[in-house]
Order: structure tokens, then C-alpha cells, then sequence
């Protein structure tokens, strides 16, 4: 009572290669530059956000952040 069930022929190209989809550039750049700034301003947040150039009064930031700055080398103290 087996029956096997073949795959459709539409499903892969004739030589039996996959394919890959392709993917637009112009879909991609938007995501890529929100991103981007998003790594920016964490970046600034974890390494930069003390002192001087503090843009938020307080030891709030800091505090939130101090365990990733010394994971990722940077000196607060």
C-alpha cells in the first residue's frame, strides 16, 4: 500500500541544480542603513556615554551598560 508521491517537475531546473533567489539591492539598503545607525548609537552608548561627552545627565547610562563596556575592552573607571 506504499505509494510514493514525486516531487513537482517545477520545483527544481532541469539539470538538477539549485538555484538561489535572487535578492535586490534596493530591498536590502533601507534594512542595512537602519541597522547601521542602530550599531552606532549602541556603540556610542556602551563606549562613549560618560563624562564630557555625556548627553544624559546622570550615572544612569552608565550603570546600565558597565558590563559591556569591560566585555568589550572599554575603560570606565
Amino acid at each position: 500500500m506504499a505509494q510514493s508521491i514525486a516531487p513537482p517537475s517545477s520545483a527544481t531546473p532541469a539539470s538538477g541544480a539549485a538555484v538561489p533567489a535572487t535578492l535586490p539591492v534596493k530591498a536590502i539598503l533601507p534594512w542595512a542603513f537602519f541597522f547601521g545607525l542602530l550599531m552606532l548609537v549602541l556603540l556610542y552608548f556602551v563606549g562613549a556615554e560618560q563624562g564630557a561627552t555625556s548627553l544624559i545627565s546622570g550615572t544612569g547610562v552608565h550603570e546600565w551598560v558597565h558590563d559591556g563596556r569591560h566585555l568589550l575592552g572599554f575603560p570606565c573607571h
